[in-house]
């Protein structure tokens, strides 16, 4: 502190004009008192994690106990009471709406010659700067979760080839009990970082109100002040747990304080620990990790009668949402054109799935999962479907399909078989030659829809003559029967010879286990 004290109008105006933004030389120049004094006023002023309203409040005696300090004076009876009891005070301020004054109130219900509220608020801030010096933020129970990567790696060594793998060290800690996460994983690309994200969840036993990530490509897609842009992956991830992605803002330190001094923990209570042996695996250097991890969480805080992992028991774990039933499944993302048929494939396991016709020509983006493909055109969703894996085969929901499409899915050789053999049973058999010779099923679906439907414009009768009279050419197709009833064929005798009509002689052979 400076060695000639100045008066306190003299320290409030240094205090007030450093908060709208002045320079310490502009300063100094406006109040007269050198550069380097005005720096140590400034210096305590930031200490004391008070805000100008706050110090403004103070009376001239406060004020001097806090920036003219003297020589150290023995704490007195009352002093000591009331420094006993902030820790548990510190627990409760980390309640939802719990605040000073609140607390100030209880002491003095307790303690009625207790210190008055501006006293007590001096010297809470006080303790509070002495016992953690890195926390600059009131976290509340059940609000954040700030995750980062270490900066120094582990690495894991190939246990024949001697290979060393260096590793990923991942890092989460709860704001309001500090309670700690650590996991090695191989990359920080974002199948690691939202799988780690994932097991912290597990791990708490529940889901905080935000997620606080640094700027990271696996987070974050693109960075900014105000609105940064989420990285897909990472935002349905969140999505699916039910909290929000508060990004820290770049060069802003104290957003992502609290992490950054768990990373510089773990280097002396994990990493000197865990150094001293040698990893052939994943499992086993975070098996390593977890015994040093559970050592640190139920160590007492400093300057406390209590652990990270107490804390969180008592404060922090009922304020979690629960976790959902299912665990996230990590979705990747395609695109692709809808083909004329009215589906796209995925190209991973070149299986087929339906989308509305309307869609057809259109590029689609294909967000897929283990077990589901859900289809999206201009960010709404058109389509979602069960995935299957076999290759070169079709999923098609009817009612995407254009009438004509839905003609093709609707019939199927049985339906066919039953409905000719409901008019006779040579219709039957002609249909069933029809279905056995042609190359493809929507050209025998046609065919057998056309002959089928001579019933409605013949009859029954006529049609069944006129499939006899077809089977006796060996001829099996829609325009041979055609032919036979506008020529009236039918209603003659069958003739010996076949050379009354000719007919057509392209039909391809595919044989009888086509349709099987």
């Amino acid at each position: 502190m400076a060695n000639n004290s100045i008066s306190m109008s003299k320290i409030r105006q240094i205090l007030r004009l450093h908060c709208q933004g002045y320079s310490k030389l502009k300063i100094a120049e406006q109040t007269g008192v050198a550069r380097n004094t005005l720096k140590k006023y400034i210096k305590e002023f930031i200490a004391c994690r008070l805000t100008f309203d706050e110090i403004n409040e103070l009376g001239d005696k406060d004020l001097e106990d806090l920036f003219v300090k003297p020589d150290e004076q023995p704490v007195n009876d009352r002093h000591q009471k009331l420094f006993e009891l902030f820790p548990a005070m510190d627990k409760e301020l980390k309640k939802k709406g719990v605040t000073r004054h609140m607390l100030w109130e209880e002491y003095r219900r307790d303690n009625p010659d207790g210190l008055g509220v501006s006293q007590f608020k001096l010297y809470f801030s006080q303790w509070r700067a002495q016992v953690n010096p890195t926390m600059h933020m009131e976290h509340k129970a059940g609000d954040k979760l700030y995750v980062d990567f270490a900066g120094d790696k582990l690495c894991i060594v190939d246990k024949i080839t001697g290979e060393i793998t260096p590793v990923e060290v991942f890092v989460a800690i709860l704001g309001a009990s500090q309670l700690t996460y650590v996991e090695a994983v191989l990359t920080q690309q974002k199948e690691d970082f939202i799988y780690a994200c994932e097991n912290t969840l597990h791990f708490l036993g529940g889901v905080p109100a935000a997620i606080v990530p640094d700027n990271l490509r696996s987070a974050v897609s693109k960075s900014s002040r105000y609105e940064p842009t989420l990285n897909e992956t990472f935002e349905d991830f969140a999505e699916h747990y039910a909290t929000t992605i508060l990004p820290a803002r770049a060069y802003r330190p104290r957003d992502k304080a609290l992490v950054e001094n768990a990373v510089r923990i773990m280097y002396s209570r994990i990493y000197v620990k865990i150094k001293k042996d040698k990893y052939h695996s994943l499992e086993e250097l975070n098996a390593a990790i977890r015994i040093a991890l559970e050592e640190h969480n139920n160590a007492r805080l400093r300057g406390r009668n209590y652990s990270r992992r107490q804390q969180f028991e008592e404060v922090e774990k009922n304020m979690l949402r629960p976790l959902p039933q299912l665990r996230y499944e990590l979705k990747k993302h395609q695109y692709a054109t809808v083909a004329k048929n009215g589906h796209v494939c995925l190209s991973g396991d070149k299986h087929y799935y339906s989308v509305p016709y309307k869609f057809i020509g259109k590029k689609v983006k294909l967000l897929f999962s283990r077990h589901s493909l859900e289809i999206y055109y201009n960010y709404e969703r058109i389509a979602s479907h069960t995935r299957i894996r076999s290759s070169y085969q079709y999923t098609t929901e009817k009612d995407h399909l254009a009438s004509t499409h839905r003609f093709v899915s609707e019939w199927t050789p049985e339906k066919f078989i039953s409905w000719s053999e409901s008019i006779h049973e040579d219709v039957k058999l002609y249909i069933l030659k029809v279905l056995d010779r042609k190359q493809h099923p929507e050209q025998a679906y046609k065919s057998c829809v056309g002959i089928l439907s001579f019933a409605k414009k013949v009859g029954n009768d006529r049609l069944v003559k006129a499939c006899q009279r077809a089977l006796g050419y060996g001829a099996y197709n829609y325009k041979t029967i055609q032919k036979i009833l506008d020529k009236e064929l039918d209603k003659h005798d069958v003739p010996e010879e076949t050379d009354q009509l000719q007919m057509p002689l392209r039909d391809n052979i595919r044989g009888q286990n086509y349709y099987q």
